[in-house]
């Protein structure tokens, strides 16, 4: 049996008041390894509480967070830092691409506090612009790329450091229709090679590329059937 790559047990996040705000409700969640999870909300669900979560950058005030079955809460800090950009690969809404750098060298700094070896590093890059399906534009700045094509370098990003989880935030929140679907196949196909992939969302299309997908509605997940139920 796998270990899963995210589990909540009972986890939840409660701001300090007066009064305190529970901002996302304790909770169960289990996502294996090589699954597609889709997490949709309205504006002012929760999501971005359980993005926080899910990727580190906040600590729960209650339960108990397993990445990988390492129990983030029996961390450190830097400790927790360090499994942060080991582990998971973020893709966000608006790109966060260096405009004066080339796509090769946005994805290259993203390794160089990994003790990946500078040659390595350019040569992982061009292998994740390859297989974004961007081989051709690894010299081009950001300003010169497409929505699509820079979403594309951020995945790109994301992978190089072999991550075991894709944590993607509203990743076609600013692409044009066509552009979103190419980017929604190029997820799909990182599916199919067997990466573990979480999109958060608002919109129900873009929920539906998921095998599976759960609501947050005024911090509280659910699994889509409970939700319907």
């Amino acid at each position: 049996m796998t270990t899963p790559v995210i589990e909540f047990r009972q986890v939840g996040l409660t701001y300090p008041g007066p009064p305190p705000v529970a901002a996302f409700r304790p909770c169960d969640l289990t996502i294996n390894e090589g699954e597609f999870v889709t997490v949709v909300g309205p504006s002012g669900s929760g999501k971005s509480t359980f993005l926080n979560i899910a990727g580190l950058l906040d600590a729960p005030t209650s339960g108990t967070y397993l990445l990988d079955g390492l129990d983030t809460g029996a961390m450190k800090d830097a400790h927790r830092t360090a499994l942060r950009g080991r582990r998971i690969g973020f893709v966000f809404q608006s790109f966060h691409l260096l405009p004066h750098r080339s796509a090769l060298e946005n994805v290259t700094l993203a390794m160089v506090y990994s003790g990946v070896a500078r040659k390595e590093r350019r040569q992982r890059a061009k292998e994740a612009l390859s297989r974004v399906g961007l081989g051709h534009r690894v010299d081009t700045l950001p300003t010169r790329l497409s929505g699509g094509e820079r979403q594309r370098v951020a995945i790109a990003r994301a992978l190089v450091s072999r991550p075991s989880l894709l944590l993607c935030d509203e990743p076609t929140g600013n692409l044009d229709t066509a552009n979103a679907q190419s980017v929604l196949e190029l997820l799909g196909e990182l599916h199919a090679d067997g990466m573990t992939v979480l999109v958060i969302t608002h919109d129900l299309e873009v929920a539906e590329r998921g095998a599976r997908t759960v609501t947050i509605r005024d911090g509280v997940l659910r699994e889509r059937d409970e939700a319907v139920a």
